[in-house]
């Protein structure tokens, strides 16, 4: 096991004890993350929903199935990358966040990124770009475009879920897959 891999495991082991927030007396695993210590490129959710909070893993459901395909489809391996949320725990009947709950998971999505030491973070969805690159992300807008933030390139995209309602943002969502592998290509 690498010392990335040791400091997640702890990290993880901490985050299991964590009541922060009411979320983590209701949830039925925590939810932390997935995927490679090594990744150069990382993707970050809302929170977990409702097969995520049943099995412990982000993205398993219809969503995350979605996204491995758009992964797939650009040549990007699955197992490269890294996917985590912002909430660690599912809120009730999937609602949004609240701020609190982000508050309390905080700082274990900044440890995971310190830890990972990504190139690249991917915010899936309004609610993660919102935290993670500015309060008033506007996604229909702002999808796509590039931040440098504490040394590292962010963009955000569709939620996966997003496309499952709305089939007309596949395209956009292609296109954006597309440009995060080029530059993904630009570090090797």
């Amino acid at each position: 096991m690498s010392l990335k891999e040791e400091q997640l495991k702890k990290l993880q082991a901490e985050c299991e004890t964590c009541m922060g927030c009411p979320l983590g007396k209701t949830r039925t695993k925590l939810v932390f993350g997935v995927g490679s210590a090594d990744a150069q490129l990382m993707f970050v959710g809302e929170a977990p929903g409702e097969q995520e909070d049943l099995s412990g893993i982000p993205f398993v459901g219809r969503a995350g199935q979605l996204l491995r395909s758009y992964l797939s489809y650009v040549d990007i391996p699955a197992d490269s990358v890294y996917i985590a949320n912002v909430l660690k725990c599912r809120p009730p009947k999937n609602r949004d966040p609240l701020p609190e709950e982000e508050a309390a998971c905080q700082e274990f999505l900044w440890e995971q990124v310190r830890i990972i030491q990504p190139k690249m973070l991917v915010c899936l969805g309004r609610i993660a770009a919102a935290k993670l690159i500015k309060p008033d992300f506007r996604i229909t807008a702002e999808h796509g475009m590039w931040f440098e933030k504490n040394g590292k390139l962010i963009t955000a995209v569709y939620h996966p879920a997003a496309l499952l309602r709305n089939p007309n943002y596949k395209s956009a969502m292609l296109a954006d897959m597309q440009e995060i592998k080029r530059k993904l290509d630009s570090f090797v």
